[in-house]
């Protein structure tokens, strides 16, 4: 009796009142990863805050992957009450946890192949949590996709508290004990662990833990690897670009350092927001089924206006708060900091996009859009450009392409059915 299906859990349209709770709990957890950067800054020098920033992104980087989790899992539980009826259910949680572990597996089986070059300190210990948190992370997010797809948006906001709170919890202990770079690389994990507290004191989470969603385990994981790929591609561009931009660098040092910390804080306005809400989006673009085209445009303009503000004010005053909040040696222009907000303003696009594809089941498409914006991030950063100009072209103009291969495929869909409409 403790196995519930999935299509007696949505109670409605996404209302308003879950936006707030969601984003209340997003302004929380932006607050405390904003604690957690500026600790580590004040901390560190900025050698070894491009260290830290490193994996931070890293860690981002494969924890974003696993996003493709959560927008399966609300996809599939979402829709459930319009799929036709069939013998074959999936446990997702079950799912998660074979991911988690096989993922873990493979970052361990690989690192000797890879860690040299992108963790030059702390090596072993950086592996051995980034295998720990993504295999937990699996688990996380997709209870997060089970409270999503069911309307439990103030246990879902509670889900992402825990996670933001265990994080700055750590870190605070870090800096006031002086535990130095590898407290910091434990508080980056340790939000990883937060749905076995929720599971333990929430008997709404135990129940979305057992949902079952139609369709085998096959069907499930085929989408879920689309969106784990696409996930993967969009976490290189919005948590792990540290990664890529060590990987195409001989050395970062502290110029690394102050460019990574730009990036992070000119992005983080938007994209934290956008990405805790990839619940939301996803309900209400399914929900939306029938123009999803027009349902981008609120979003879109709203993402636009703000995006408009930040680039103004990044320039205005962005330079004196890099000072006054991380120290004297974080030194970056208005015009780079501008820039780097305008291009967060693309990626943001971006994430709208790509939510409205998934929620559409258009897999293949939200993959190759946001694999295409990756891999033409990565050959923009290659140019023979200072590193503050290469990271501006990168992530100004990578994102476009994605942004065209997704709108392409929602135009088709919602072609077809007018045309067929119209001959008959």
């Amino acid at each position: 009796m403790g196995v519930t299906d999935a299509t007696a859990g949505p109670s409605g349209a996404v209302t308003r009142g879950s936006v707030v709770r969601v984003g209340t709990a997003t302004a929380v957890s932006a607050l405390c990863g904003y604690a957690v950067l500026y600790l580590a800054a004040r901390d560190l020098d900025p050698a070894g805050f491009s260290v830290f920033g490193v994996f931070w992104g890293a860690f981002g980087l494969v924890s974003g992957a696993a996003f493709g989790l959560l927008q399966e899992t609300t996809r599939e539980v979402r829709a459930a009450p319009y799929a036709p009826p069939g013998a074959e259910r999936t446990r997702p949680i079950g799912v998660a946890a074979g991911v988690g572990l096989g993922a873990a597996a493979v970052i361990a089986a690989t690192s000797p192949l890879w860690s040299g070059q992108v963790f030059v300190e702390q090596r072993l210990l950086s592996v051995a949590l980034l295998c720990v948190g993504l295999a937990g992370f699996c688990l996380h997010t997709t209870l997060l996709g089970l409270l999503a797809g069911t309307d439990r948006w103030s246990h879902y906001g509670a889900l992402m508290v825990a996670d933001a709170v265990g994080r700055v919890t750590v870190a605070a202990a870090g800096f006031a004990l002086g535990w130095g770079l590898g407290g910091y690389l434990w508080a980056t994990v340790a939000g990883a662990m937060a749905w076995l507290l929720m599971l333990a004191v929430s008997p709404t989470a135990r129940v979305a833990a057992g949902l079952l969603t139609p369709g085998g385990t096959r069907a499930f994981l085929r989408g879920t690897g689309h969106s784990i790929a696409a996930a993967g591609a969009s976490a290189v561009l919005v948590m792990g670009f540290p990664v890529l931009l060590q990987a195409t660098s001989e050395e970062l040092g502290a110029a690394g350092g102050v460019v990574i910390l730009a990036v992070t804080l000119t992005r983080a306005p938007l994209l934290v927001p956008l990405t805790a809400m990839q619940g939301n989006l996803i309900a209400h673009f399914v929900d939306q089924r029938a123009h999803r085209l027009r349902a981008l445009i609120t979003p879109v303009v709203v993402v636009g206006a703000l995006g408009a503000a930040g680039v103004v004010l990044a320039g205005l005053f962005g330079p004196w708060l890099l000072r006054e909040a991380f120290g004297a040696q974080y030194v970056a222009d208005g015009a780079l900091l501008a820039w780097l907000t305008a291009a967060a303003v693309a990626i943001a696009l971006l994430t709208l996009t790509g939510a409205a594809t998934v929620a559409a089941a258009l897999h293949r498409a939200y993959a190759a859009g946001w694999v295409s914006a990756t891999v033409a991030a990565a050959l923009l950063l290659l140019l023979p450009l200072d590193l503050q100009v290469r990271t501006v072209v990168a992530l100004l103009c990578g994102p476009l392409l994605g942004i065209v291969v997704h709108l392409a495929a929602l135009v088709t869909v919602a072609y077809r059915p007018s045309r067929r409409t119209s001959t008959s």
